[in-house]
């Protein structure tokens, strides 16, 4: 038999004697058994880590639940810094009442200039953009047919007052005559009827000749209100048409008015102020409604209110010296009624709105504030009248509001002696204040947690 045949061989492996026992197990069985092994060290080591884990975690999470309770609305408890904030003290000051509204610059007087009479343009005697005054030369028209036709009705006019002197010289012949019986009263009655003929024609004549005169005049075309030109609309050499061809627009500059509209409820307060007697100043912003072009009074109210919009317009006078102000051009115009004395004055930027209406915080002491409910008044720009709330002396914050609430704990960047609506801290240090306190807190909590480990092991 072949000793290499595997059915031999595994015969020869199995086989046991009798009287002799089993070999221990085969290295397979062994290696199974240390697999096992391993799997139970394994697991036993992973179960002992996540429970040393686990016991860490709550450890640290006791340690650092008190600290968390306060949140940063307890500003300056369990160890969290004070929030940096700028402040302002409520001084008393002067407060206008103003009336806004939306105006346009509107000239008293804006003319356009065309001629009276029909002929050619022969001459322009201004330059556009100048400044003219009232009479003075602006173009020339061709006269000569104006003056031939003078020449023709100042001869008619003279032959006619010819024939009238020859019939007023026959008229008293007849009535001498008449006085001697020589003459029929019919006669003097005809003749004096051809004197009053005579008369007329005369009249009629002398009508055409003034006529003629005023078209001549005409012919000189000048400025009739004084102001500024604008561009030429008709060049030299063109035939002009009378009353439809527009030469140039005359605009008067100085003064010039301001048309604005206020609301229907605002009409008693300046009309009360009017029939006092007051004169009321009103300034004139530009677009931005940042700065003020000019200053002026007010002129006159409207008689009626519009009740499309239900407004009433309004109608101001500025010198206008320096022509800030242009024709047609879009102002604010702010009218002032009146000014409330001596009132505590607020920063805008202190002022907050939300669930207790509008307040402020009030600083109380030097490191907390407190939620302070307040009433306004009129405001003027960056300042507001308070007429509840607030009392001369008291402090309010005007920067660093996003981070409190009441009763938080706060640390002054300012001194607080600044008046209201001065510059106060650019809100980009409060800011890296705010955060260079956050950035404060982590690091004084390490200690603790440093301690709270050895507990957790």
């Amino acid at each position: 038999m072949n000793e290499n045949s595997p059915i031999r061989t595994e015969t020869a492996r199995d086989y046991t004697a009798p009287g002799e026992t089993r070999s221990a197990p085969t290295r397979r069985g062994r290696g199974w058994l240390w697999l096992v092994l391993v799997l139970l060290l394994a697991g036993g080591g992973y179960y002992g880590y996540r429970h040393s884990v686990a016991k860490k975690s709550e450890g640290a999470t006791e340690a650092a639940g008190p600290r968390g309770k306060g949140g940063r609305g307890g500003a300056g408890r369990h160890g969290e810094p004070a929030q940096a904030v700028g402040i302002a003290t409520i001084a008393a000051g002067d407060v206008p009442i103003v009336l806004a509204g939306l105006g346009t610059v509107t000239p008293l007087a804006n003319v356009t200039v065309r001629s009276q009479i029909s002929g050619y343009l022969m001459e322009i005697g201004f330059r556009e953009g100048q400044m003219v005054k009232k009479g003075d030369f602006l173009a020339q028209i061709d006269s000569r047919i104006y003056e031939a036709q003078l020449a023709q009705y100042q001869g008619q006019l003279m032959r006619d007052q010819a024939l009238l002197q020859n019939s007023k010289l026959d008229l008293a012949r007849f009535q001498r005559l008449a006085q001697q019986d020589s003459i029929s009263k019919q006669n003097v009655d005809t003749q004096g009827a051809l004197v009053k003929q005579n008369e007329g024609t005369v009249a009629a004549d002398q009508a055409l000749v003034d006529q003629q005169k005023l078209n001549i005049t005409y012919t000189r075309i000048v400025s009739p209100v004084e102001g500024r030109v604008g561009l030429r609309q008709v060049d030299q050499g063109n035939y002009i048409t009378a009353a439809s061809t527009s030469l140039v627009v005359v605009t008067q500059l100085h003064p010039i008015s301001v048309v604005f509209t206020l609301p229907e409820d605002d009409v008693a307060k300046v009309m009360r102020r009017l029939r006092a007697g007051a004169k009321l100043a009103v300034s004139a912003y530009d677009r931005g409604d940042a700065n003020v072009l000019a200053t002026g009074t007010l002129d006159t109210v409207d008689n009626q209110i519009d009740t499309t919009t239900g407004t009433v317009k309004l109608r101001a006078l500025f010198d206008n010296a320096d022509d800030a102000l242009f024709p047609n051009q879009f102002v604010n115009a702010k009218l002032t009624v009146d000014t409330v004395r001596q009132a505590p004055i607020v920063p805008t930027a202190a002022i907050l709105r939300g669930t207790p209406g509008t307040y402020v915080y009030l600083l109380q002491g030097d490191d907390k504030v407190v939620v302070r409910p307040i009433t306004l008044g009129e405001a003027d720009g960056a300042r507001t009248a308070v007429t509840a709330g607030l009392s001369v002396g008291d402090r309010v914050v005007v920067d660093g509001t996003d981070r409190l609430r009441e009763g938080a704990s706060v640390r002054i960047t300012d001194d607080g002696t600044r008046p209201p609506g001065a510059a106060g801290p650019k809100p980009e240090d409060a800011k890296a204040e705010a955060a260079k306190a956050d950035a404060v807190a982590p690091e004084a909590q390490k200690p603790e947690r440093r301690r709270q480990r050895p507990a957790a092991q």
